[in-house]
């Protein structure tokens, strides 16, 4: 899955002979799984129209502040636009708007937005050799560059004058590698091995009945997406569940009981940076699990149970480099179990779930939780979904290699 997946980019489009790429760079931000807003200049309808950008992108196209036709119109709100943005591209940037850019000469709505972007902002130039040589245009990038914004240098090959040479806008396909390779190089995980647990393990009775919980694993696997976008290398260990993972980039390896699920654990953890155990596996299974299912005949049934290997008591014995993370799911004394589940797991971080707080728990989309670390600080959190939990999570991981760094 690209890094661009899910990512929302503005596409200004400047008036130069290269605007007709643009259809093939939208068509390419697409299939990327980008959401693409397109803002062009008067001039660059010339060369490409408003209404194959707004086919290819699936939303309008805005080229100016307001519809001069219609005196009931919705102005186009440049600051809006910039604020929606998680990238914005200027392709191609031709001399002129890139002296608009970088001195500020704010006359339309292309440059207004660049004004008011607040994300990273990419531009990839377009013009004839000497264009691209003279001074006023080195100055330009100079600038822009000074500012933050990043340059797609521009390709050598035939221009429109019928010169060959340097200054031709870098082709789409080329475009689309250039941002996959930067925002790759700023993800701050990348590199990292990250091993998640998820869902219930099913402790087998009998070939029909098993002993289990109501666990959805949604948890697990929403902490396991968004450690892929982060970009560590991420493997799922989950429990039966219906999810499936959305980044192809995630290792998905499905278990069924708490053994086998220890197992795969213990197979992988030496490898991994960071284990975050989110599963809520059977702590008791049957002694003996019945080769033929069960006849109903007496009144009453006893099973036999034994204790499950306690994987994350084992992952801690374990742990040398690993940032180990448990998962506490309580109803009593929540704080102080917690605590003392810290202790005896040698864990750095507890995540604590209580099922008194409403709208947690179980099969829910939404999860109260509290932060406990190793130096006992609690942290309490508000109620969210648990996509903004994950997030969370993740930014506990993130905080804890900074940290790292700064203490080398």
């Amino acid at each position: 899955m690209s890094v661009l997946s899910g990512k929302k980019v503005l596409l200004g489009v400047s008036g130069g002979i290269a605007a007709y790429k643009t259809a093939s760079l939208v068509r390419l931000f697409i299939k990327a799984g980008a959401q693409v807003q397109v803002i062009m200049t008067p001039a660059s309808k010339d060369f490409v129209t408003p209404l194959t950008l707004s086919t290819l992108s699936k939303n309008p196209v805005h080229s100016t502040f307001y519809n001069e036709e219609d005196d009931n119109a919705e102005w186009n709100n440049h600051v809006e636009l910039g604020l929606w943005a998680d990238i914005m591209l200027i392709a191609p940037a031709t001399a002129n708007t890139l002296s608009k850019m970088a001195n500020g000469n704010c006359d339309n709505l292309l440059i207004a937005t660049y004004l008011s972007a607040k994300c990273p902002v990419y531009f990839a130039p377009a013009m004839d050799l000497d264009m691209y040589k003279h001074p006023s245009s080195i100055s330009s990038f100079t600038l822009l560059q000074r500012f933050g914004n990043i340059m797609i240098p521009a390709e050598s090959g035939e221009l429109a004058s019928g010169l060959s040479g340097e200054g031709r806008m870098a082709e789409p396909e080329n475009i689309i590698t250039f941002l996959e390779k930067d925002l790759e190089s700023k993800l701050p995980l990348r590199g990292k091995k990250i091993l998640i647990t998820a869902g219930p393990t099913y402790e087998a009775i009998d070939p029909v009945r098993f002993i289990g919980n109501h666990s959805s694993g949604k948890m697990g696997f929403d902490i396991a997406e968004r450690a892929a976008e982060l970009g560590a290398s991420v493997m799922l260990i989950s429990g039966p569940t219906h999810l499936n993972v959305k980044n192809s980039v995630i290792d998905l390896v499905r278990v069924t009981s708490a053994q086998e699920m220890y197992d795969a654990c213990h197979l992988h953890y030496r490898n991994v940076d960071v284990a975050i155990c989110a599963a809520a596996v059977a702590d008791y299974k049957p002694k003996f699990v019945a080769e033929q299912k069960i006849k109903k005949a007496d009144a009453s049934l006893f099973i036999e149970l034994e204790k499950t290997n306690d994987i994350l008591a084992s992952l801690g014995k374990m742990k040398k480099q690993q940032f180990l993370i448990g998962f506490a799911l309580e109803t009593e004394n929540e704080i102080e179990n917690a605590k003392l589940k810290i202790q005896k797991k040698n864990l750095d971080l507890i995540v604590l779930n209580s099922l008194q707080d409403e709208g947690a728990g179980f099969g829910k989309s939404t999860n109260k939780i509290t932060f406990i670390n190793k130096d006992f600080v609690v942290e309490p959190m508000d109620l969210k979904s648990k996509e903004l939990v994950a997030t969370d999570i993740m930014k506990k991981v993130i905080s804890f290699y900074e940290m790292s760094t700064k203490s080398e």
